[in-house]
């Protein structure tokens, strides 16, 4: 884990829409009412792969990729990786 990332170093920035959540839910097929603290733990993994690109951030993790705004930490949403 890269702990020099603009994205770990604001981790408690982090947070989602009730929208995002919905989403997010979806997408992932996830049976938790804590997205955020979900997203957080994925993003904090050692196995987290963390880019940026123009506005976004995005993390591949676990046959997901976690999409947040990188300007305002926000969770836009999050899809399985087909393999």
């Amino acid at each position: 884990m890269n702990t020099n990332n603009e994205l770990l170093q604001n981790i408690e920035k982090l947070h989602t829409t009730e929208m995002g959540v919905t989403r997010i839910k979806n997408n992932l097929s996830l049976d938790t009412d804590n997205i955020v603290d979900w997203c957080m733990t994925k993003i904090k993994s050692e196995n987290a792969h963390i880019t940026r690109h123009g506005k976004n951030w995005y993390v591949n993790v676990d046959a997901c990729i976690l999409t947040i705004n990188a300007h305002s930490f926000t969770i836009i949403t999050a899809h399985k990786i087909c393999l």
